[in-house]
């Protein structure tokens, strides 16, 4: 196995919000796009049932996880400390799908 993800769906307000509660890929799997085909494989089926926003908490110092998100077009939305554990702060990021649609991009849950 190259990786995987884990996804949570939910209706927040009235529109499908997904959040990314993990991916994961293989330490000799890394650098070889398994990320980014995840990252495009959820987003895909978040379009797919129209969820209007995706959001996820990355560790604050995960510079590569931190570049695929802002490359796949999501931003900086908010910074929890010690979400890893004492010292360890993650920042959260989130994405809106709901172009075309009139929906703005809201603040994630806590």
């Amino acid at each position: 196995m190259a990786g995987f993800a884990v996804v949570e769906w939910k209706v927040e307000s009235g529109e499908a919000v997904a959040y990314i509660q993990t991916i994961e890929v293989a330490p000799s799997q890394r650098r070889r796009g398994v990320g980014d085909e995840l990252l495009r494989r959820i987003e895909s089926s978040a379009q797919a049932v129209e969820v209007a926003e995706i959001w996820l908490h990355v560790d604050a110092q995960n510079d590569a996880a931190i570049r695929l998100y802002r490359a796949h077009g999501y931003h900086l939305a908010g910074r929890q400390e010690n979400y890893y554990g004492r010292s360890r702060s993650a920042e959260v990021y989130s994405k809106s799908l709901a172009a075309g649609r009139g929906s703005e991009l809201r603040s994630p849950p806590n």
